[in-house]
């Protein structure tokens, strides 16, 4: 390995961890939406991983595509940009719906009161909801299997803007393996940084008392997930 390439491949580490790092949107979705849902760390973190990898292989293969066909690295960066753009509006308006979403379930499993009139003239009534201990087993809760969906579209949507340019210096050199190298020191500190994140996150909210907030769970989810989008629509993280 040549110091140049040496330099590129510990960049490249640095970038895909500071990139992660940075980007909220890369780990607060999958740690809401767990939480909301009840799901295991295994299905979060294998979730996850899928968005994660489609992600990072959107930008491999644009970058790809580009040095094959002799693409600029400024119609390359304007591409990615424009795809985060795209991003970042996509999870503001699923945030944004999921909220919506959760307020519809919580007004529809309000509590409320039934009258009760027996042949004996005794009246009464009582107050109940339908609430997710009341939920039969057969009952499948809506957007059950489109929520994941969602996120790796949304995810494959999303720019690794700082992969290109790492990319190309190689491709310059005509240096299929340093091409390589640098993307998988990229791809893989990526996705360990989102595992890692996203598990931490999860451990972490396990110690919050959310039952206490019942139903809500969802509406902060999506409240959480719309804007982790906006700061990174405004903010540009």
């Amino acid at each position: 390995m040549t110091a140049d390439l040496q330099l590129l491949t510990t960049t490249a580490v640095s970038a895909g961890f500071i990139h992660t790092i940075l980007g909220p949107d890369h780990y607060l979705p999958f740690i809401m939406i767990g939480k909301a849902r009840n799901w295991n760390v295994t299905k979060i973190l294998m979730l996850t991983f899928i968005c994660g990898l489609g992600h990072v292989l959107s930008s491999v293969v644009l970058g790809m595509v580009g040095v094959f066909f002799g693409v600029g690295l400024e119609k390359l960066n304007f591409i990615e940009a424009s795809r985060g753009n795209l991003a970042a509006w996509a999870l503001i308006a699923f945030g944004l719906v999921y909220a919506i979403w959760g307020l519809r379930k919580v007004y529809k499993n309000r509590k409320h009161s039934h009258v009760h009139a027996h042949s004996c003239g005794v009246v009464h009534s009582h107050e109940h909801g339908h609430t997710s201990d009341h939920t039969h087993i057969h009952e499948k809760e809506e957007g059950k299997k489109i929520t994941p969906w969602v996120l790796f579209i949304i995810f494959v949507l999303g720019p690794c803007e700082v992969l290109i340019p790492l990319v190309m210096y190689p491709a310059a050199q005509t240096s299929v393996s340093g091409m390589l190298m640098v993307t998988a020191a990229f791809g893989i500190t990526t996705l360990l940084a989102m595992l890692s994140t996203v598990a931490l996150g999860t451990f972490g909210f396990s110690l919050v008392p959310f039952k206490k907030i019942g139903l809500y769970t969802h509406v902060i989810a999506g409240a959480m997930i719309f804007l982790s989008g906006l700061a990174i629509q405004i903010l540009g993280i």
